[in-house]
């Protein structure tokens, strides 16, 4: 049975599971394995500092993620495709695993996240 996401130790699973699909992922896997690479070990811990400051709005997160996918486009064109594979693979994650009222905050956060970044990323190019 599903439970919903309830602490920083269930934000942890989503995006350990996540990241888990995105790194072999034929349509987005290579932004973080070949354009970025991405250094694991210090990426998840942020991931998941910052959805805990999302989700449960604690101050675990300092950063600016718009500031590091546009250096991402900047490298390698990023695609409304892109976003809405990554939006895709997020939303499935998280069902497949939680549901519940922070479950679904936690994806509807995640879209509009990700269209926000589109939107300021390829619409204004």
């Amino acid at each position: 049975m599903k439970t919903d996401i309830k602490n920083r130790e269930d934000i942890e699973t989503v995006i350990h599971l996540f990241y888990a699909k995105v790194k072999d992922d034929p349509h987005i896997g290579h932004f973080f394995t070949k354009v970025i690479p991405v250094d694991w070990d210090k990426h998840l811990p942020i991931m998941i500092d910052f959805w805990e400051s999302i989700l449960f709005h604690k101050s675990t997160y300092n950063g600016n993620p718009l500031a590091k996918h546009q250096a991402l486009d900047s490298k390698y064109p990023l695609k409304t495709d892109d976003f809405q594979h990554w939006i895709k693979m997020f939303t499935e994650t998280i069902d497949k695993h939680f549901e519940g009222t922070n479950a679904e905050t936690m994806k509807q956060r995640g879209i509009s996240i990700a269209t926000i970044m589109q939107a300021k990323i390829i619409f204004s190019n």
